[in-house]
């Protein structure tokens, strides 16, 4: 009895972690995080500015997917270019089998044309649970008055395959562009798709 009580547990709590993330048209929760240099970055200091949260895991083949296809570097050049921001998280815990060291994580994104603004290290995975990402990649939109606009997958395919890119829609592009026009968001909430994040002490 009792072990099918810690299962139903294990079942509820992550389910709980989840609801209780914002939803779309919330204020964007504040974090601060240490880039690969080790320096302090916080959320709140990019007020006035879009910017985008990307959920990473070099290990995982959807995040390979688009950075081997240069199809993330391609999208963040293309939201830094329109004067964004964009921080890529990696939320794995250290003892992770594909834990990897935050310069070593950057490192990969450059040999690939990724060029995120800043490389984030949420070991203690507080920052994901925060925002209930539960997938690498898992894709956030925060405007510059703090409000989340966008959360969910990075495009409409939920694949492996990078030759369904080309035929999906981005939708970090799109609602990007759209949001930066004083539009609204088309696709502001949607499934996103990945590799499960390997948060600290999960069962």
């Amino acid at each position: 009895m009792l072990r099918r009580s810690l299962l139903s547990l294990a079942l509820i709590v992550p389910f709980a972690a989840a609801q209780a993330a914002p939803a779309v048209g919330q204020a964007a929760p504040d974090f601060t995080l240490k880039d690969a240099s080790g320096k302090a970055v916080k959320l709140s200091d990019y007020r006035g500015k879009f910017v985008v949260l990307e959920w990473t895991n070099p290990g995982c083949p959807y995040v390979k997917k688009h950075y081997n296809t240069g199809n993330m570097g391609a999208t963040q050049a293309d939201a830094t270019g329109r004067g964004a921001v964009w921080l890529s998280i990696n939320s794995t815990a250290k003892g992770a089998w594909d834990y990897m060291e935050p310069a070593k994580v950057l490192a990969w994104q450059h040999e690939r044309k990724g060029r995120p603004s800043a490389l984030l290290a949420d070991e203690e995975g507080t920052v994901g649970r925060a925002y209930g990402a539960r997938t690498t990649p898992h894709m956030y939109i925060v405007d510059p008055q703090g409000k989340l606009v966008y959360a969910g997958g990075i495009d409409s395919i939920p694949s492996s395959d990078p030759d369904d890119i080309k035929k999906a829609t981005n939708y970090v592009r799109q609602g990007l562009a759209e949001a930066m026009a004083g539009k609204a968001i088309s696709s502001p909430a949607t499934r996103p798709y990945g590799c499960s994040i390997k948060y600290k002490n999960d069962a």
